[in-house]
């Protein structure tokens, strides 16, 4: 369900697709081939909402801001099932496992995996290629050169999936 609020209409490109039970409101930007799975909930009522092209929201994932605090996704991101998202920036090519926590100020640079279940504390920043876990999270290893491969292939896994739901009358 795609909603107004107040004077703002969310912005959906025509390549990507909100499923049923999701909700996109307010001052939202979202790009290209991207899927809001089932279930999750795109806030943009208290500051804008960006996500790039080739991501996807899985589902029952919450997606807000705070008042000065926009959210930014990159291109060819992943976030896993039930993870919330608050007033954060996740760089290109990242990777969030399901049930994350990422809150406000926090950075997610690009290649970076956090692991499932993890807490991404206010203002702190996850640094490009590493993996961190736990709560909070903690730098467990730089991410290998496969596993950033991996996350390209399940990223274009889930491009096309979008693309079959698309074409599936």
């Amino acid at each position: 369900m795609i909603l107004q609020f107040k004077d703002k209409m969310p912005i959906v490109d025509p390549t990507s697709i909100v499923f049923p039970g999701a909700v996109v409101t307010g001052d939202v930007v979202i790009g290209k081939h991207v899927g809001i799975w089932y279930n999750s909930v795109i806030r943009g009522d208290m500051e804008y909402i960006k996500i790039g092209d080739y991501t996807n929201i899985q589902d029952g994932t919450i997606i807000h801001t705070n008042k000065g605090i926009p959210t930014h996704i990159g291109n060819h991101v992943t976030i896993g099932h039930m993870s919330i998202i608050h007033a954060a920036t996740i760089e290109d090519h990242a990777l969030i496992g399901m049930g994350s926590i990422i809150l406000d100020g926090a950075i997610v640079k690009s290649h970076a995996i956090v692991a499932a279940g993890t807490v991404v504390p206010p203002g702190k920043v996850v640094e490009s290629k590493t993996l961190v876990m736990g709560n909070p999270m903690k730098f467990v290893r730089m991410v290998t050169e496969k596993e950033i491969e991996d996350i390209k292939k399940n990223n274009e896994f889930y491009v096309q999936l979008i693309n079959e739901y698309k074409n599936n009358k």
